[in-house]
């Protein structure tokens, strides 16, 4: 059984975290909230890594850190496993924060997503490439969005 580890910056990234473990749970897959900083308790943070990374199970991991984003690239240093960044965007600094999730030293690539539907979309399609069952989930909620578009699209035909 896949799962997504969420990693938080800290625990004021809660309800952004969340937004993304919802998701993931919309479409069955196990996820799994935690708090590691980069910054402040990096051997922790290894630790934690190491720990998934000797799970054999299939799994993305999910960032979610804003200001200086170090947490993305440390992890996705760190794993073999595909890293997407989702930075909750904060208007205290009018957006320039998210500059630290966007450019990252070469070697390492974390996937960055704003959205938490949207991050939690991702790490689904790409576990689903291993997993048909999953897939077809995907493609099923797919389906019922364009149905959806359309049925909204003939209430004003």
């Amino acid at each position: 059984m896949p799962i997504v580890p969420i990693i938080m910056g800290s625990k004021s990234d809660l309800a952004h975290a969340q937004a993304i473990a919802d998701q993931l749970a919309s479409f069955g897959i196990i996820s799994e909230l935690r708090v590691a900083s980069a910054h402040k308790a990096v051997r922790y943070l290894l630790d934690l890594l190491a720990a998934y990374e000797s799970d054999g199970r299939p799994k993305v991991y999910i960032t979610v850190a804003g200001r200086s984003n170090a947490l993305s690239g440390l992890v996705d240093a760190n794993v073999s496993a595909p890293v997407i960044a989702c930075p909750p965007y904060g208007d205290r600094f009018g957006g320039a924060d998210l500059f630290s999730s966007l450019r990252m030293p070469s070697g390492v690539a974390p996937a960055v997503v704003l959205e938490p539907a949207g991050a939690a979309l991702l790490a689904a399609k790409i576990l689903g490439l291993a997993d048909p069952a999953l897939a077809a989930r995907l493609v099923a909620a797919q389906q019922a969005a364009t149905a959806q578009l359309i049925g909204d699209d003939k209430a004003f035909a």
